[in-house]
């Protein structure tokens, strides 16, 4: 499942929302779905001022905020299947002798000792979010590290890079230039990934392309663009449907 950086990036009052408002439109946080304002949207014979509109959106496309969250893979949530369960049963407002019924576990004490554990983790999460905000704060006096791409699949070593790095990365592979064509393919994965993240800027954000569109652009960087498209798309800077049909650039 995608998760884009307007994702990331806004604020737990957001997230509750399920959208984020800019100058001129309101966004769906799950989908993208974009909502512009001053407009009135029709919906099941009763007309709506932007705004109600995208909660309506939420509702009708993804049920509620909750019930989204609470599908993400583990890896993102940190949350077992059973905690899933759990949590599922307490925001219907269950009480613990009907949670401990609907799940046939143990006794209502033991329910409540699983809210205890839950309550525990609530805790910890927010210690280790004042923990990253200081370290954000305390990098800001370090050197200026490039922030890690959020669409890639794995963040290591590799995104280990300062500003000072990547302008001399792009300076040494584009001698011509940065819109010019790249001196070699042959690289480190560190460099590469500066490199294609420089290529993606040649596209437009939310604009689809066919594949021949790609190769096209992708010409203008090297003579290989096949490769530099498959790099596009196993880096996560790309997508595409199945069939190769269409192609897009990713929302970090």
């Amino acid at each position: 499942m995608k998760i884009s950086d307007r994702f990331w990036s806004a604020s737990l009052e957001e997230l509750k929302k399920g959208y984020i408002e800019e100058e001129d439109r309101y966004i769906c946080l799950i989908c993208g779905k974009k909502i512009e304002k001053g407009v009135v949207y029709p919906g099941e014979g009763v007309l709506y001022e932007a705004e109600r509109y995208i909660r309506v959106h939420i509702e009708k496309s993804h049920v509620s905020v909750f019930e989204h969250l609470l599908q993400l893979d583990k890896r993102l949530t940190g949350l077992t299947d059973h905690q899933k369960s759990l949590l599922q049963l307490f925001y219907q407002g269950k009480n613990d002798v009907e949670v401990q019924q609907e799940m046939g576990i143990g006794s209502s004490s033991t329910i409540r000792n699983h809210r205890f554990v839950l309550k525990e983790k609530e805790r910890q999460a927010k210690v280790f979010l004042v923990l990253m905000e200081l370290l954000k704060e305390q990098n800001k006096r370090s050197p200026d590290h490039l922030p890690p791409q959020k669409t890639s699949r794995v963040i290591d070593d590799r995104y280990n890079i300062t500003q000072e790095e990547r302008a001399r990365i792009i300076k040494n592979y584009f001698p011509e230039g940065a819109n010019g064509l790249l001196k070699t393919l042959a690289m480190k994965e560190k460099n590469r990934l500066v490199l294609l993240g420089e290529i993606t800027k040649r596209f437009e954000a939310e604009k689809l392309y066919t594949e021949k569109e790609v190769n096209e652009i992708l010409k203008t960087a090297h003579d290989d663009f096949v490769t530099l498209r498959r790099y596009l798309i196993e880096y996560g800077f790309m997508d595409r449907k199945p069939d190769g049909s269409q192609y897009w650039l990713k929302e970090d």
